[in-house]
């Protein structure tokens, strides 16, 4: 339990707003290990997705470091940043970010052609029909519901096998059913490719499927607690 896989300390993020500077987070201080899965609630504006972003690398802390691998993400420039998430994360995010004029096919096999992997489609073709979409992956975004498109975006983040996945309310523009099949596919694809998994969420009925839960207040950590069994 030496080598986690994310670890915060003292991490912070102030952005520049209208009105001035806001402090988002305060003083961030946690690890992840390997293979677990947290989950982080609290309320709205409570800093949870900042939180998310900072482990991605997605927004640079203005304080404290984050390690993810043993790597210092707020050493990193840009450039390198997008490689590392290239090669070792995937995202899922509220909104599913597909490319509009490209099929799902090429959707998910478009980061592992950057990532220069040979059989690039014949890997996103496996991804799809694991997520039950097989018989889509001709079709665009637009030809597909809501949560179709869901099941694109987690075979997306799943295709490059990362050993880090982090997902930012993935259900929250989903309905009931079908939020309930996007979770169980996460963490079907979770235990799958054996990857260690940071959860957003608002239900606390998905928090208590993780392996903890931490719930954030004003930007600070409020509780830590092991999800029930």
């Amino acid at each position: 339990m030496s080598n986690p896989v994310l670890s915060l300390n003292n991490a912070a993020l102030s952005l520049d707003g209208n009105a001035g500077r806001v402090d988002i987070l305060h003083g961030i201080s946690m690890d992840v290990q390997s293979g677990e899965t947290v989950g982080l609630i609290g309320p709205s504006g409570s800093g949870k997705s900042s939180l998310l972003m900072l482990m991605g690398g997605l927004e640079m802390a203005t304080g404290g470091s984050i390690h993810a691998l043993g790597h210092d993400l707020t050493a990193m420039n840009e450039d390198a940043l997008a490689r590392f998430r290239r090669d070792n994360m995937g995202v899922v995010f509220q909104s599913f970010h597909l490319i509009p004029t490209m099929t799902a096919l090429e959707n998910v096999a478009t980061p592992l052609e950057l990532a220069g992997v040979r059989d690039a489609f014949e890997r996103a073709e496996a991804e799809l029909d694991a997520v039950g979409l097989a018989h889509r992956s001709g079709h665009y975004p637009s030809q597909m519901s809501g949560g179709e498109q869901q099941r694109v975006a987690l075979a997306r983040a799943a295709a490059p096998r990362p050993k880090i996945l982090l997902a930012d309310e993935p259900t929250g523009n989903l309905d009931g059913s079908n939020g309930a099949a996007i979770m169980d596919l996460l963490f079907g694809l979770r235990d799958k490719h054996g990857a260690t998994l940071v959860l957003v969420t608002h239900a606390d009925a998905l928090a208590t499927r993780c392996d903890r839960v931490i719930r954030l207040e004003d930007g600070r950590i409020a509780d830590l607690a092991q999800a029930a069994e």
